[in-house]
């Protein structure tokens, strides 16, 4: 299994991103996937989580903002963050574990900048 990472890049604040995490060599829904972000000098902080069953949660600095969604037939887990900040700039993984044998699994990082 492994997880691909993409869509960062440098964006206004206020701007709108959309970063996608493909799922490669599974054929099971990931369960959960997360994205985490890390910023220079700080810890990897979850951002958002979705369930196989839809449910999803949201860290406080990304609630009303970001949305996490995921396209079953394209095994992508999306996160679509919107009125971007400077504070959002950060190393953005994708994360999941797997149902059945619990692995876990981190995709390659996605630079975002927040940046005028």
């Amino acid at each position: 299994v492994q997880l691909q990472a993409s869509g960062g890049g440098l964006v206004q604040p206020g701007g709108s991103l959309r970063l996608s995490c493909v799922v490669f060599g599974s054929s099971i829904v990931m369960n959960p996937t997360n994205w985490y972000r890390q910023a220079p000098g700080q810890q990897r902080e979850v951002v958002a989580t979705i369930f196989s069953d839809g449910s999803k949660n949201y860290a406080d600095s990304a609630k009303e903002r970001f949305t996490i969604s995921r396209d079953n037939a394209k095994n992508t887990v999306y996160l679509q963050m919107d009125s971007l900040k400077p504070e959002d700039t950060a190393v953005y993984y994708c994360n999941a574990r797997h149902p059945i044998t619990s692995k876990e699994y981190w995709g390659q990082g996605t630079q975002v900048t927040v940046s005028s």
